[in-house]
């Protein structure tokens, strides 16, 4: 018979003793367990102790978060929180520097402990802390240990970083700006700079007066602190006031950042972790939010200067190195010119320009292709110019809503989303690379306007095209514009049509009964293919990132399906995993039995918590939580859709349950057309005598296997 769910069976060690074992009665005060665990050992002053995970992060035990206690977990009897944090605080002060040393090293340790940090702050020990630093007596392992232990009680969100001195952010940033310092220490001044950047807008102020884009970007040859100046000069340019960041970026443009990112972080001599990824993907939407002023910029009609530019459009266009008298010929037939450069409004184009998205950026955009590529430019307007009226490309609507489908793309104006990684390695290789990337697509779609033979009524599935051969292309992350341009000949109007049509794997032509007839025999089966893969993949298992304060220092897990699918394994790792994790590193456990339900989205836990309302949409769709006797959940965020679709189908098929994601029914759509397709062709290739009369053969069943990625 099951013990009571409210019983729990685990260990608990002490130095120099055997270990106890017992079991926790979850309905009594922790003070009560604590007193016997004490008297077990005849240990007295059972007020003075407490207990701690003697695995993983070791954090203690509080009645909040008693209930994470699973049978056969490993606890340690320690001194309690304010007895810990009131020695380390009487060591730290020690006047013997081995002491101070040791006392620092467990701080560091503990501060990350919500319970134990609770505690060190009441007794003032933030302040200490800081006397510490700003003294400039501490160096080498003794200073890194400080920081450490500073940012983890900070990252708690116990105490205000308002608080926080001049002085300390002053001594803080000696240690960036110094020319030789120790990497730890760099590292962790980094970070608490960032920490303070993105905590206060006061503090932004004051950081961005001691350090200067120039001092951080010097940092970028060193690859064991490149994810941390980046993250500084990232939270710098988010936290800018809208009026700095334009002056900024200049700074940057400079101080040649892109290049020095391309040839250091991105073409570097070792692969980019998820962190760096992150990093290099905030810097692309920051930079491309740059363009949202003149995105939402309307043109005013009556401004010169601005009209003016639509004249240099046309002039480049159809005047070329004409002699000024020749130009002034040519203004009687403008309205023809703005018609052939494929204006909506042929007496006043100014108007196309009066919508937002893209508003002006749509008109910068047009310039730097007359400008920089006038060759093209020229080509694509004279071109469509001397072709019937029907098939003729319109360059002006087709630029402007082009512009406005790449804002859409890029997300041009929204914020970084947490725990995305996607940023696109040829947006690093030009200093003009919106602009280039515009170039490049708007021939793009002069080419497929061609190859589809379009006409006027057809602008909209013109433009539907191209928008699927661009995302496919940016799918491929090629790696510089000339890739890219690679990419985009491989994806011509033909060869989207024909990906429509295997995507689609023939639906329209499996419509008739017999057809029907088959598919719905074959389903069961490659349901349970599916399923089987699932729980496979299940068994494998899958390294998920633990959402924290600080993405830099990343913390993970790992959980997998025991391989009798009875029990769910799951545990803490240092690092993400090269591959499978064992089961014996992994020390908690939920038996399937106990599972009740799995949720998703906003229906998660830690998706109604207070501070997962910051979350985005994108993180949204990523959650799950696995819902378990008592009351209690697994939370997860996967790191993409795909494991997202494979653990909840998985989850469900455990459960028995339907498996309802869009990756099983794209999976399933293949699968069935594939097999259909080979049951219908052996049928085909059936020769059938003309005596005697033929005996009627079963189709066979084609054993294959499909490789899910």
């Amino acid at each position: 018979m099951p013990p009571p769910s409210d019983i729990v069976k685990v260990a608990i060690e002490w130095p120099g003793a055997n270990a106890q074992l017992i079991e926790i009665d979850q309905k009594k005060p922790l003070s009560s367990i604590v007193r016997e665990v004490c008297d077990g050992w005849s240990l007295s002053g059972s007020e003075q102790f407490a207990l701690r995970y003697a695995d993983g992060p070791q954090l203690y035990i509080t009645e909040q978060s008693r209930g994470e206690m699973k049978n056969g977990t490993i606890l340690r009897l320690a001194i309690s929180p304010a007895r810990a944090a009131r020695q380390l605080l009487e060591r730290i002060q020690s006047h013997s520097i081995d002491a101070r040393l040791e006392a620092l090293k467990e701080l560091a340790k503990l501060s990350a402990d919500p319970t134990f940090a609770t505690e060190y702050i009441n007794m003032e020990g933030i302040g200490t802390l800081a006397r510490l630093v700003e003294s400039g007596n501490h160096f080498g392992e003794m200073l890194a240990f400080t920081l450490t232990a500073f940012l983890e009680l900070m990252d708690n969100g116990i105490v205000s970083w308002d608080l926080i001195s001049l002085s300390f952010i002053k001594q803080i940033a000696g240690y960036v700006n110094q020319p030789m310092v120790d990497v730890s220490i760099l590292q962790r001044s980094l970070a608490i700079l960032e920490s303070m950047v993105l905590n206060s807008h006061s503090l932004y102020h004051r950081v961005a007066q001691e350090i200067t884009v120039g001092q951080l970007i010097g940092h970028l040859s060193n690859q064991e602190i490149q994810t941390y100046a980046i993250a500084l000069i990232n939270a710098l340019f988010l936290k800018a006031p809208e009026d700095r960041r334009q002056e900024m970026a200049s700074t940057l443009a400079q101080k040649h950042l892109r290049s020095i990112i391309l040839n250091h972080v991105i073409r570097g001599n070792r692969p980019i972790k998820t962190e760096m990824a992150h990093q290099l993907y905030v810097l692309q939407v920051l930079t491309f939010n740059l363009l949202e002023e003149r995105m939402m910029t309307k043109m005013d009609p009556n401004d010169q200067a601005q009209r003016d530019i639509i004249f240099e459009l046309r002039r480049i266009a159809f005047d070329g190195e004409n002699d000024p008298g020749a130009t002034e010929k040519r203004k009687a037939m403008y309205t023809k010119d703005y018609k052939m450069l494929g204006f909506t409004n042929h007496v006043n184009p100014a108007m196309d320009f009066t919508q937002t998205p893209p508003g002006m950026l749509a008109l910068d955009n047009m310039l730097y292709l007359a400008k920089l590529h006038q060759d093209t430019y020229i080509r694509i307007v004279l071109e469509n110019s001397s072709r019937e009226d029907k098939h003729e490309c319109p360059f002006g609507r087709c630029a402007i809503e082009l512009t406005r489908m790449l804002c859409e793309i890029l997300q041009v104006g929204e914020l970084p989303s947490e725990g995305c990684n996607d940023y696109h390695p040829m947006f690093f290789t030009h200093d003009r690379a919106w602009e280039e990337f515009f170039c490049v697509c708007i021939q793009l779609l002069n080419k497929t306007w061609k190859e589809m033979r379009a006409t006027a009524e057809d602008f909209n599935k013109v433009m539907q095209v191209v928008r699927e051969q661009i995302t496919r292309a940016l799918a491929m992350k090629p790696s510089s514009l000339d890739q890219l341009k690679s990419k985009l000949r491989g994806l011509s109007y033909s060869e989207i049509l024909r990906l429509r049509q295997s995507e689609r794997m023939s639906q329209d032509d499996f419509q008739s009964p017999p057809i029907i007839e088959l598919r719905e025999r074959i389903q069961p089966e490659i349901l349970e293919l599916i399923k089987q893969q699932r729980l496979n993949r299940l068994c494998e298992g899958s390294c998920f990132r633990k959402l924290g304060n600080r993405r830099r220092q990343e913390k993970f897990w790992f959980c997998r399906l025991s391989l009798n699918h009875k029990v769910l394994h799951y545990g803490d790792l240092d690092e993400s995993p090269q591959g499978e994790v064992p089961f014996e590193l992994l020390t908690d456990k939920i038996p399937v039995s106990d599972i009740k339900s799995v949720v998703t989205g906003k229906d998660c836990p830690h998706m109604k918590e207070k501070s997962a309302l910051k979350q985005n949409k994108e993180v949204l769709d990523l959650a799950f939580s696995i819902l378990y006797d008592p009351d209690e959940a697994l939370n997860f965020v996967a790191p993409n859709k795909y494991e997202y679709c494979i653990w909840t189908d998985g989850l469900c098929a455990l459960l028995g349950r339907e498996m309802g994601s869009d990756l099983t029914r794209s999976d399933l759509d293949t699968l069935i057309s594939m097999e259909m397709k080979l049951r219908l062709l052996d049928l085909e290739n059936i020769t059938i005598p003309e005596a005697p009369p033929p005996v009627p053969k079963e189709p066979s069943s084609y054993n294959f296997t499909y490789n899910y990625g």
